[in-house]
């Protein structure tokens, strides 16, 4: 039996979920998608997308986890902005409420309270893979042979065209247009006694990086991929157990880390409590390096490693590989801050607020002209007069991913009376695409994969531009490059990867009937 809570409280089937959002109509979820992106050409910003985060509780029998669920969704909501939604079951009954928007934009706290049960998962998204649209908003819900299966996702599967047309040629009718239905199925179809011998075998078929929770038959299944691209943790508070994109999660629902989920690893929650099972083999370690760089949340632990101060110790760096002669640094807010303060230390150059980010204007800032356009970036960004007038400014920010922004900030500041703009990234040149979960699946996006750091530099208009090398990087993580995937900034993959035609956010589109 399956539920959805939508207003008004009617059951219907979970793949017929009401949008969140006021109007309570497809035709307003569909107007939010449209307005929910920034847009990549013309910015205001054009730095990387989030990608999404999961998270999944087992409580007590009796127990209601939907709040718990709720709370950890705003923590893990800087991950994905285009959508959210959370399944509960008592081991029973599944219950499914999703919509487009931000997760104070979805659920209001009637249906929050109307989730019932002791199991729970959620989802925050950006997407991907499959456009921004209400059919693939998550967790995704089949039918499976041991109950209705709810699945959410975080990560890019390599191979996910081919997996589809291999079941759709078997009969299996899809509702999205995501690689996360793709898995859904796979485990639903399974040749398997047991679901977590399904997700083994879903484990064995796709390629890319995954970290998967899934609610079916009274159980919580976590696993991740055999290189451990995306992060997945472990948490308890007393007898509950908990699973998460980050560390951040567990602190807002009183939880304390454990450990993370290993490579290649499904994790089982039941009633009878965790089980472990090494579904594939394990492979080299290749942790997603822009997870430190920009990703995570600063008070997120990845690897014990806090990434505020991971990203300080990469602005320190960055201070001793490119110093210069310079009156203020400033970070652009809020990606950023913890590297500037870490060149700030390091260079013993004062660290000024210089530029005051608008929270107001969110991703529905609609720019319906150039002229509007031109000047996105200060709606967002304000210049902070007395800090930046006649002084040379070092400028921090984590990454230049298509440089339309940098170039943006960098006028605005020197229409602000900046004497020099010095452009310090706490990150090196993003060369190549990313399959693995980040927006950028053509090489065309990326500035630097066509323009030399001085070309890069006279573009954006500063007066010099100094990167972070992969070797400082590694320094400052503590990390083996061996156990970091740095394919974006060198371009060796730790997977086969698809084509750029089979791969990014529109790859299953054409499927659509």
């Amino acid at each position: 039996m399956v539920e959805d809570t939508g207003k008004g409280g009617s059951k219907r089937d979970p793949r017929d979920v009401m949008t969140a959002v006021p109007g309570g109509r497809r035709e307003a979820a569909a107007g939010v998608a449209g307005l929910a992106c920034d847009l990549d050409d013309g910015g205001p910003f054009d730095g990387l997308r989030e990608e999404c985060g999961v998270f999944a509780i087992h409580g007590a029998r009796g127990e209601i986890v939907a709040p718990a669920v709720h709370l950890a969704l705003y923590a893990l909501q800087h991950r994905g902005q285009e959508s959210a939604g959370i399944a509960t079951s008592d081991g029973t009954t599944v219950m499914i409420h999703k919509g487009m928007g931000l997760v104070a934009q979805v659920f209001d706290r009637g249906q929050v309270g109307g989730l019932r049960g002791h199991l729970g998962i959620g989802h925050v998204r950006y997407s991907t893979m499959g456009s921004a649209s209400l059919n693939n908003a998550q967790p995704i819900f089949v039918r499976s042979p041991w109950g209705d299966l709810a699945l959410a996702h975080n990560g890019n599967l390599t191979n996910a065209p081919a997996l589809r047309a291999e079941l759709e040629a078997k009969g299996v009718q899809f509702t999205s247009t995501t690689d996360s239905e793709v898995i859904a199925h796979l485990m639903a179809t399974a040749p398997a006694a047991a679901p977590e011998d399904a997700a083994a075998y879903a484990m064995a078929r796709i390629e890319g990086a995954y970290t998967v929770v899934v609610l079916v038959g009274g159980m919580l299944l976590g696993f991740r991929d055999a290189y451990a691209i995306r992060p997945l943790m472990l948490g308890r508070s007393g007898e509950r157990y908990a699973l998460a994109s980050e560390t951040c999660a567990f602190d807002h629902i009183g939880a304390v880390f454990v450990r993370d989920v290993d490579a290649g690893e499904v994790l089982a929650i039941d009633a009878g409590g965790l089980r472990s099972l090494q579904a594939i083999p394990r492979q080299r370690l290749a942790h997603c390096v822009f997870e430190y760089i920009y990703f995570a949340r600063p008070d997120t632990q990845l690897r014990a490693r806090n990434v505020h101060s991971a990203r300080k110790r990469m602005g320190r760096i960055l201070a001793r590989e490119h110093p210069v002669d310079a009156d203020v640094v400033i970070p652009v807010p809020d990606s950023g801050m913890s590297a500037a303060l870490g060149y700030a230390e390091a260079a013993a150059i004062p660290y000024e607020m210089g530029l005051i980010k608008n929270r107001y204007i969110g991703r529905t800032f609609i720019q319906p002209d150039q002229a509007t356009r031109d000047f996105g970036v200060q709606v967002k960004l304000n210049p902070v007069r007395e800090v930046i007038e006649g002084k040379r400014v070092i400028l921090v920010d984590d990454s230049i991913v298509r440089g339309t922004t940098s170039g943006k900030i960098v006028r605005l500041l020197r229409r602000t009376g900046a004497r020099e703009v010095h452009m310090r990234i706490s990150s090196p040149p993003i060369r190549f695409p990313c399959f693995y979960g980040i927006d950028t699946s053509s090489r065309g996006e990326l500035v630097a994969s066509a323009q030399t750091v001085e070309q890069i530099r006279e573009m954006i208009g500063a007066d010099s531009l100094g990167y972070l090398s992969q070797d400082a990087l590694a320094e400052a993580l503590d990390l083996p490059r061996r156990e970091l995937c740095m394919a974006c900034l060198d371009g060796h993959y730790p997977t086969t990867v698809p084509t750029e035609a089979q791969a990014g956010r529109f790859a299953l589109e054409h499927v659509l009937r």
